[in-house]
């Protein structure tokens, strides 16, 4: 069972999916603070609300879908800069920083290249599986 986990978290951006899932709960959770904890609530709460909605939408999508990673982590880091305007400077901070990394993570993450397909593993010199024309270098006659 453990195994299985760590196979699925390590096959897509499980960590910055994560951050931008918790920057959207936090963004949802500010605008249902009782009223000591906000300062002024205002019209600030229905924006709260939805991009808080759309950042935890974008981490789950990196989780289930990994191939939208780039969507899903530009699309987190235009809600969380767009939250520090209009939702109570991003849930007083931590929603937009977390939203600005975890998308970032998301972004740049890259799945780990299979051993067995990747060419030239087993000790081959890089090219040598690679047909001259694919983008490799054509071998030069001596």
């Amino acid at each position: 069972m453990l195994l299985t986990w760590r196979r699925w978290r390590r096959a897509r951006p499980f960590w910055g999916g994560l951050a931008a899932v918790l920057a959207g709960a936090e963004l949802c959770a500010i605008p249902l603070a009782p009223l000591k904890i906000m300062l002024q609530q205002g019209i600030a709460g229905i924006p709260s609300v939805l991009m808080g909605l759309v950042m935890i939408v974008m981490g789950l999508s990196a989780w289930f879908t990994p191939h939208y990673r780039g969507l899903a982590g530009v699309l987190t880091v235009l809600c969380a800069a767009a939250a520090l305007v209009m939702s109570n400077l991003g849930g007083f901070l931590l929603g937009t920083v977390l939203g600005i990394l975890g998308g970032s993570m998301m972004f740049a993450w890259q799945p780990a290249p299979d051993a067995a397909a990747a060419p030239g593993s087993a000790g081959a010199a890089p090219g040598a599986d690679a047909e001259p024309g694919d983008g490799a270098p054509a071998p030069s006659a001596p």
